[in-house]
């Protein structure tokens, strides 16, 4: 598996760790089941520091992107489900809080289309 640091970007390397792994998983360039290096191997082979790349692999996890089973590893998850039911789950519950704090539907649109504009910059 090729991931590349660009330690000039403002990018920490932890999230670019993550970015690239998740988009490969997406792509199905990384296929489900995948047995993903171990955290210390990757971290070598990056010239990272090994909680690094833990971070990653446990963002990737919270996202269920990975799946990790202790000393079988971490492999690459059946992502779309998840990711979809994670995304709409994220969504209900933004509607729900900004419906409590007053918001009109414009506003609550408008909060998240700025915050989508700064995720995808």
């Amino acid at each position: 598996m090729h991931v590349a640091i660009d330690h000039q970007s403002p990018t920490p390397p932890y999230e670019q760790v993550r970015s690239q792994i998740a988009a490969r998983a997406r792509t199905g360039e990384l296929p489900v089941g995948l047995k993903l290096p171990t955290v210390r191997a990757l971290a070598e082979q990056l010239g990272l520091a090994a909680n690094t790349v833990a971070r990653a692999y446990r963002e990737l996890e919270a996202d269920g992107v990975v799946e990790t089973r202790g000393r079988a590893g971490t492999t690459i998850a059946p992502t779309g489900d998840t990711s979809h039911r994670l995304a709409a789950t994220a969504a209900a519950e933004y509607a729900a809080r900004a419906a409590r704090l007053g918001l009109t539907r414009d506003e609550a649109l408008a909060a998240v289309a700025t915050a989508l504009d700064a995720a995808y910059r």
